[in-house]
């Protein structure tokens, strides 16, 4: 007769479980509450110290840690010197071992949780069991999932060779545990204050199968962190829709980094990774939704849009008349969703808002044999920070225009120039490989509008040449914001100086990539 070690904490389908492995002919080894689960129920079961000959010890810490069982997992069937040895010892081999892990990261994940209390649900004993069961696949199933109940007992009832399956499942064991110790090393080395370790380990469970890539040739899948924040599009609830895509799921989490740095009400609109209209308001989520829309109505159109206040109808009514791909936000009112829902391709999205400086503080960036690792850049300049470095001072107006230009541009793909009002971006050039280009490009974008004046510039980073801030004064800007540090920066204050403009430094660059 087969044996089955069974210990689990989810005990959904466990009792069918055990009574299909005992009419196949298997002796159920169990213990604590899977053991009184079964027996309750009506499975014959047999408790751990009956097999050890040895009692559960420190408070249930060491019950599955003995030789009799890890023996009976581990003995390769077809070594006659093993098989001797385990009759020599009057060990039984163990066929099946059925492991859930504690609760470590759903203890974790509530409030005011101790580290005393976390490191209790470190589980020990279900792991060796696991690891033990995996190595030996060829001769053991081990299962960690109760997905998986009813494939094992299918092959177990044909009889056929099931070696792929029995492999599989010990990949998955492998990939299980090696999650649950990330969860673990990430927490300690948290509670230790080492932000860069020495080993990075990551754990990502399988979320979706996206139709394709970036490009429709492309394979891809969307993989959510083990541990993630409620302000991700990895935690965000879909309300309608069709399936988010490869590119949809970028687009949407840069917009909510946008969204995420304004506290007032603030609408976000972007494309291909960069906004294309930002606009706030100082209390009416309506205008920063049009301040958002005018900024750029053209852009716009197969957009993704951030609210950081709920939709309302007169949003919806406005942004029912055009293309959008996505819409995320804190909440809709039933009447926009109403509204929305009757477009079908469109994708409503909603998660915590108020989450928003909760978000992960680091981000990681894939290279070819690697893995770049740094804080995201959060920080937001102050005014108290800039430096005046021109003859004239900008105004208090131009002041908060700066400020609000610089928490735009440090959104924009470098090389990264915004025109700006208080309160509404009117020009945004992105990604150009020398900085003049990207100036052209923003200010050609904010003269087809009709909002000329006060008008500031932000720039991601230092002006290599006095080019840029002479062409930004010959079409009408009034004060600039940028982070210094060029040899030539003197040559930009002088051009400034003699445009009689306004121009602070910030001492930080903002580059984007």
């Amino acid at each position: 007769m087969k044996r089955a070690l069974i210990s689990v904490s989810d005990k959904t389908g466990v009792v069918e479980f055990a009574k299909g492995l005992i009419a196949n002919d298997y002796e159920i080894i169990s213990t604590g509450g899977t053991y009184k689960k079964l027996q309750e129920n009506g499975v014959k079961v047999t408790e751990i110290d009956e097999i050890t000959k040895f009692p559960e010890i420190l408070d249930g810490r060491v019950k599955t840690l003995h030789p009799v069982v890890h023996a009976g997992l581990l003995a390769k069937r077809d070594n006659p010197e093993h098989m001797k040895t385990l009759e020599k010892l009057n060990i039984n081999t163990i066929d099946l071992v059925c492991v859930n892990l504690y609760p470590f990261k759903e203890t974790i994940s509530k409030d005011g949780v101790t580290p005393a209390e976390a490191i209790e649900q470190i589980d020990i004993g279900g792991p060796s069991m696991i690891r033990s069961a995996s190595k030996n696949f060829k001769s053991v199933y081990v299962v960690i999932d109760k997905a998986d109940y009813e494939t094992v007992l299918e092959s177990i009832i044909s009889k056929e060779d099931d070696t792929v399956l029995r492999r599989r499942l010990a990949a998955k064991a492998f990939r299980h545990t090696a999650e649950y110790d990330s969860i673990i090393a990430h927490y300690l080395t948290d509670l230790n204050g080492d932000e860069f370790p020495d080993i990075e380990v990551l754990g990502y469970d399988y979320h979706q199968e996206l139709r394709y890539g970036e490009n429709s040739h492309q394979k891809a899948s969307f993989y959510k962190s083990a541990m993630p924040t409620e302000y991700s599009i990895a935690s965000a609830k879909q309300l309608h829709g069709k399936e988010l895509s490869f590119n949809n799921i970028k687009d949407a989490d840069a917009a909510l980094r946008i969204v995420s740095d304004f506290d007032q009400p603030c609408v976000a609109a972007l494309k291909h990774m960069n906004p294309c209209g930002v606009g706030v308001d100082d209390t009416d989520i309506y205008q920063a939704w049009r301040k958002a829309y005018t900024a750029d109505t053209m852009s716009i159109f197969g957009g993704i849009v951030a609210v950081n206040r709920e939709v309302t109808k007169e949003i919806a009514e406005e942004m029912h008349k055009i293309f959008l791909e996505i819409v995320i936000a804190p909440s809709f009112s039933a009447e926009a969703l109403e509204i929305l829902e009757a477009k079908k391709n469109i994708r409503l999205l909603t998660l915590d808002f108020s989450k928003a400086k909760d978000a992960e503080k680091h981000e990681y960036v894939s290279v070819m044999g690697g893995l770049l690792v740094q804080e995201r850049d959060t920080t937001v300049d102050q005014a108290s920070e800039f430096k005046v470095v021109t003859e004239k001072a900008p105004t208090a107006e131009e002041t908060k225009a700066l400020l609000f230009g610089q928490q735009v541009v440090k959104h924009v793909k470098s090389n990264a120039i915004v025109i700006t009002t208080t309160d509404k971006t009117l020009g945004i050039g992105a990604g150009q490989m020398n900085r003049i280009g990207s100036v052209k490009i923003a200010i050609e974008q904010e003269e087809q509008g009709d909002e000329h004046a006060p008008l500031i510039m932000a720039s991601d980073a230092f002006f290599p040449m006095d080019d840029c801030v002479e062409y930004a004064a010959e079409h009408g800007i009034t004060a600039i914001v940028q982070p210094g540090g060029s040899i030539k920066d003197q040559d930009s204050i002088d051009m400034a100086n003699k445009h009689g403009i306004a121009m602070v430094f910030t001492g930080r660059r903002h580059f984007k990539h």
